[in-house]
């Protein structure tokens, strides 16, 4: 893990109308380290990607205040939203496959982003579906549609596809929650090789998934930060708050 600074957040603060859900966050993201970000239901986890990536401008009552910087630059100041979404990888709970081929779930965003020669496409599709874990599994049927794999290789398919952007930032929300753990541990093994190309945000509900995978981890609790340290603090016996203690022991969530 570096040291440098990849993401900043400074006094951010998001609102759904009458409704603070973000309260006042300010936190450093080291480049191509494993950052995790775990607390109860309804603490404002994946508000927190979604503010990062810009997704929440999707959401009409949502008010952002405060700064996000990616590499110095504030997202809210960017000059195409849509070159920070490539930038910035996003994984959803549950994977949701385009209604094409294996193939070209992986080769849309390459295309789009106007790559044509059919050599770049296969190559770079091999290596998205590899470093997803998906290869071997699918490399003699990527003429079949995506939505015919089962969830685990439909969530390790959405892998491949946000790796096809060529993400600096790669931000998972819950990827584990709809498949088995036997998969879950494949793709965690995968996170812990793709950290050499890119910064990771892992929200999980599974504290242990923080604990095997994260550098740091960040204890949200009603928007506010609670803790942030490195991992093996946050899941020691004294880490500084009650609260954490309590969180990761199953005392309460």
């Amino acid at each position: 893990m570096s040291e440098e600074v990849h993401i900043t957040l400074k006094n951010l603060t998001l609102s759904y109308g009458p409704k603070t859900v973000l309260r006042d966050l300010s936190f450093d993201i080291r480049r191509n380290e494993i950052f995790g970000v775990i607390g109860p239901a309804q603490s404002g986890k994946t508000s927190l990607l979604r503010c990062i990536n810009r997704t929440i401008d999707f959401v009409p009552e949502a008010r952002v205040s405060g700064r996000i910087e990616v590499d110095g630059g504030d997202v809210r100041e960017t000059g195409s939203v849509y070159e920070l979404r490539r930038k910035i990888g996003m994984v959803a709970p549950l994977p949701v496959g385009l209604p094409l081929s294996i193939y070209d779930n992986v080769a849309f965003a390459p295309r789009c982003a106007g790559v044509k020669r059919k050599s770049h496409l296969d190559g770079h599709v091999e290596q998205c579906l590899r470093q997803a874990a998906l290869w071997d599994e699918v490399k003699d049927r990527l003429d079949s549609l995506g939505t015919k794999l089962s969830g685990g290789q439909q969530q390790r398919l959405t892998i491949a596809r946000a790796l096809s952007h060529q993400p600096q930032i790669l931000c998972l929300d819950e990827f584990s929650i709809a498949i088995d753990p036997v998969t879950t541990m494949r793709i965690e093994d995968v996170l812990k090789e793709l950290r050499k190309d890119m910064t990771i945000i892992l929200v999980t509900n599974l504290t242990q998934q923080a604990r095997r995978l994260a550098d740091r981890t960040l204890f949200l609790w009603n928007g506010e930060i609670i803790e942030l340290d490195r991992t093996e603090v946050i899941f020691s016996d004294k880490p500084a708050s009650r609260q954490t203690y309590e969180y990761v022991a199953g005392i309460f969530g």
